[in-house]
């Protein structure tokens, strides 16, 4: 009884934590429980009956294939267990999802025996998740005559799995809880640097805002049994930034309602809110948990007697509060009307969070039960060769006559899935499309491998392009928890089908690459669709969504999403680069001056941005693109010419080739099937049977975006603007300075070159100010830490190759080891360049972090607060985020540079350019 010893052990060590017992998913500690089932004089046997009816995770888990057989024993008659009955053992597999359990029910409903055939028919009649080999088994029963297999079939076909369920309450009363003023990032709700516990529900929840808070919401449901607690962000976006399920989990598990009885820790029907909504990301996850996400609009832009904005001295619009929504305050969602009511007070329609389709998902308990419902009733009508009653609402289609499309829907027309032949869908369709590349994450994947395994899915859908599992996230540190994560990961992804950045049987060199630089290159076709575990999934090529772990494993299993056409703002480029630029200062830009151009309005939130950006390589796209994901918008598209889109498929190419040399690809050859893609691809253009994607002339946009590259005199930094005394402006990616703002004079505690917002040329750009300061000063001499970290071996593979590497090691103080990684983070750093592993280091900020209170100056992309530096007492910590060469000169000089010391010092060095092709006015 060791593995059941080790357990109780664990058990009392999470006791001290205020911990319950962890949920088993282990088939060697559950048939170790059984034993101790059957035997009634066991010591530990109540307890063991307990573990194994609500301590025992479904779906396909080691543990639930015992459980889903021992239950079958139970039925059969095989086993009596005194507190578990034929008729709860049935009801316990009913909430088992699929999998081992449906294996069961249908061993037993098709088999000759009675009664039990009938009670086993009857749950089956309520479960969703079958693969092929389960509808196989049952359109083989029912053509061979068997009469259960057809009354199951047409249950499905009328979806009574969906028609049987409650009603969505008419009213539902809510309590708010302002969670922050501001922007509200997922790093509040589930912070990056406890990224190892996410798969321990309870244990992750534990980290969600703070103890306080926590409390707070306690409190409020105590005060208020019969709500629910609204998390909100006033004056803010709720659920900005990285792409967590997490999030959305332990706001659920604070605030929601548990999902089964004989399931612990996984809750549904979360409700939040934001003055400015809810991010796009964020949204979609909400919909997967079945709840509620509103557009608040509490607070707008005061006007005066004319109907003109009023301003502040800053020149920045003042706000006015329409209605509150402060800590404690009873609002009531109607479902019926669509509105939002504060007791008869009608404050705000709320039907866009409250569509049919998103209905549905709340009546269903999210949206996983509605996509494969669907197919499951598409499946058993075809079967039965009869057409399926109409049940669920009918997708939104939008074609307007006359009105050519844009590059999203272009995309979206090709890979729809169950529409009309010669249909044409415009903005606002609701579509169910394939997806071509998927990308899940170190520190979400095994949230994601957890969703395959609770949905029944076993193997990569054979739709799928290609899909890659990265190790990015803990490249830095190979400490015990990632030790004790992700080689589990890995092997799980690898036999699920996933090309995977180590390998489980310890045969190929681990890769650590940044995950979207591996998405960008395996990504060989402008058409592609890409949904990926991760906010920043924006590839150059294609269009990309970056989604929560549920999203994910519901790409893999399918190969489908569904969403609606997203709106598109177009975004081009006029004037000429300054000499001095570099394009990350274009990319910044962008975003000032847009805001500038709509009177503060984000135009590009929860849109797509089409950006025409066509003589810029993938690699270097790419930096716009990424950073599309600090400007709220949904995803983007690059529109390319021909002849760069073929340079940089023949990039993907070599790179893929590299892998597949590596050892990477798998039996069924997914790397060699992309490089095959490539060539096709190449040929069409080279051919011109089909040239480089691009919208339609007479496509029509949200909103038009034009550039003025002439403007962009100086460096354009992205600031957190720690002190602002409007703490709704603190955080937020829009306060974007130029360089002489500082005065020359802002001290700077560390740097950092990295994050998956560098390519190549960043790196070549840091050798060659290196080589520039040298030259000018006689030495390279830090007066603040470097950190350097290339985002893909390949990239260090190609500087090598090119003469920057032995630059860089030159004037490095530390390089790292694959041989011997570092098994603890580094916590001080001296004033000498660091060159990191392959990976996100700092910007992720769940391993490496700058000291407490520092003023960081980094190339990533988020400067949320407690990211890549936390607060001390005192002094808050920043992140600023600007351009590679401001970087390298502020950790050089220990301050943020003058715009004269900063000209000077890239002097002759090739900066990252652009130059646009149309001049448009």
């Amino acid at each position: 009884m060791s593995i059941y010893n080790d357990y109780i052990q664990e058990i009392e060590e999470r006791k001290a934590q205020d911990l319950h017992p962890k949920p088993i998913d282990s088939a060697e500690l559950l048939s170790e429980i059984i034993e101790q089932i059957k035997n009634v004089n066991n010591f530990n046997r109540q307890d063991a009956v307990n573990f194994f009816i609500y301590n025992t995770l479904p779906g396909t888990t080691g543990a639930a294939g015992v459980k889903a057989q021992f239950l079958k024993e139970i039925i059969l008659g095989e086993t009596i267990v005194s507190e578990i009955t034929p008729d709860f053992a049935f009801e316990l597999l009913s909430h088992m999802k699929g999998g081992p359990s449906i294996k069961v029910l249908l061993d037993i409903a098709l088999a000759d025996n009675g009664d039990k055939a009938k009670k086993a028919a009857e749950v089956l009649k309520t479960q969703v998740f079958l693969y092929d080999a389960d509808t196989d088994r049952l359109k083989e029963a029912y053509h061979n005559g068997n009469e259960i297999a057809k009354q199951i079939l047409e249950s499905y076909a009328q979806a009574e799995f969906f028609t049987k369920l409650p009603e969505v309450a008419e009213e539902i009363k809510v309590v708010t809880f302002i969670a922050g003023i501001g922007d509200i990032s997922t790093d509040l709700l589930s912070p990056g640097n406890q990224a190892h516990s996410r798969s321990d529900r309870e244990l992750h929840g534990k980290c969600m805002i703070t103890p306080e808070a926590q409390q707070a919401i306690r409190d409020l449901q105590a005060q208020h049994p019969d709500k629910s607690v609204m998390l909100v962000a006033e004056k803010g976006t709720m659920g900005v930034g990285s792409s967590r399920m997490s999030g959305v989990n332990n706001v659920a598990l604070w605030t929601g309602k548990q999902a089964s009885p004989y399931v612990p820790f996984v809750n549904i029907a979360p409700i939040v809110g934001g003055t400015n909504g809810i991010s796009p990301i964020f949204l979609t996850t909400v919909d997967v948990t079945g709840g509620i996400g509103i557009d608040l609009k509490n607070w707008v832009k005061k006007t005066d007697e004319n109907g003109n904005v009023v301003r502040n001295e800053n020149d920045e619009p003042v706000l006015e509060e329409v209605y509150s929504v402060a800590t404690g305050t009873v609002l009531t969602i109607n479902t019926k009307t669509k509105k939002l009511y504060n007791g008869n007070q009608e404050l705000i329609d709320i039907s866009k969070a409250l569509t049919p389709q998103k209905m549905e998902f709340i009546k269903a308990g999210g949206s996983y039960a509605i996509v494969f419902g669907k197919k499951i009733q598409t499946f058993a009508a075809k079967t039965l060769e009869v057409e399926a009653p109409v049940v669920f609402a009918p997708a939104k289609e939008v074609s307007i006559e006359g009105q050519g499309l844009t590059a999203v829907e272009k995309i979206f027309n090709r890979n729809a899935v169950g529409i009309a032949q010669g249909k044409v869908l415009h903005a606002g369709s609701d579509v169910r499309v394939e997806v071509n590349i998927i990308g899940s994450q170190d520190t979400t994947g095994l949230m994601t491998a957890q969703e395959l395994e609770a949905m029944a899915a076993t193997v990569i859908s054979p739709i799928v392009d290609g899909a890659y599992q990265s190790g990015c996230h803990t490249a830095s540190v190979w400490d015990k928890k990632a030790q004790a994560n992700i080689p589990k990961l890995m092997k799980f992804m690898n036999d699920f089908g996933v090309i995977t950045a180590r390998d489980p049987k310890g045969v190929y060199h681990s890769m650590t690459d940044v995950i979207h630089k591996v998405l960008n290159d395996i990504t060989i076709d402008e058409w592609a669709i890409i949904i990926g575990g991760d906010s920043h999934t924006r590839m150059s090529k294609g269009v990309a969504f970056g989604a929560d772990s549920g999203t994910v494993a519901l790409a893999l299993a399918t190969g489908e999403a569904s969403m609606p056409i997203p709106e598109s703002v177009k975004v081009t480029f006029k004037g000429q680069m300054k000499e001095h630029m570099d394009f990350r200062d274009v990319v910044h830009a962008t975003q000032l001056q847009m805001l500038q151009q709509f009177d503060g309005e984000n135009v590009f939130q929860g849109r797509i941005i089409e950006v025409h950006i066509g003589t810029l390589l993938a690699d270097q796209a790419f930096t716009f693109t990424d950073w599309t994901a600090e400007m709220k918008a949904k995803a983007s598209i690059c529109i390319s010419q021909d002849d760069t889109l073929i340079q940089s498929l023949e990039i993907a190419k070599n790179r893929i080739q590299i892998m597949i040399e590596k050892g990477m690809d798998n039996h069924n050859q997914v790397l060699q099937g992309l490089i095959n893609k490539a060539n096709k691809r190449i040929e069409e253009i080279k051919t011109g049977i089909k040239p480089a994607l691009t919208p339609d002339d007479n496509a029509k946009y949200y909103a038009e975006v034009v550039i003025d590259l002439d403007v962009i005199n100086e460096p354009m930094i992205a600031d957190p603007d720690v002190n602002n005394a409007d703490v709704s402006k603190r955080y937020t990616h829009d306060t974007i300075r130029d360089l002489t703002y500082y005065g020359g004079d802002k001290k700077v505690d560390l740097g950092f070159v990295g994050s998956c917002m560098v390519h190549k040329d960043d790196l070549k750009i840091v050798s060659q100010m290196l080589k520039n300061v040298e030259t000018q000063t006689g030495t390279v001499e830090f007066k603040a830490p470097l950190v350097v970290a290339a985002p893909t071996y390949n990239i260090i593979d190609e500087l090598k190759a090119e003469g920057d590497w032995e630059y860089l090691q030159k004037y490095s103080g530390f390089e790292f080891s694959d041989a011997l990684p570092k098994s603890t983070a580094r916590t001080e750093y001296q004033n000498i360049m660091y060159l990191e592993r392959p990976g996100c280091n700092l910007c992720m900020g769940n391993q490496e972090k700058a000291a407490k209170g520092d003023t960081v100056m980094a190339t990533s992309t988020r400067l949320f607060q407690g990211r890549v530096v936390e607060d001390k007492d005192g002094k808050k910590g920043e992140s600023l985020l600007a351009s590679t060469p401001v970087v390298v000169l502020s950790a050089i000089l220990g301050r943020i540079p003058s715009i004269e010391e900063y000209k000077l010092a890239v002097e002759g060095i090739n900066l990252t350019k652009f130059t646009p092709i149309s001049t448009k006015q």
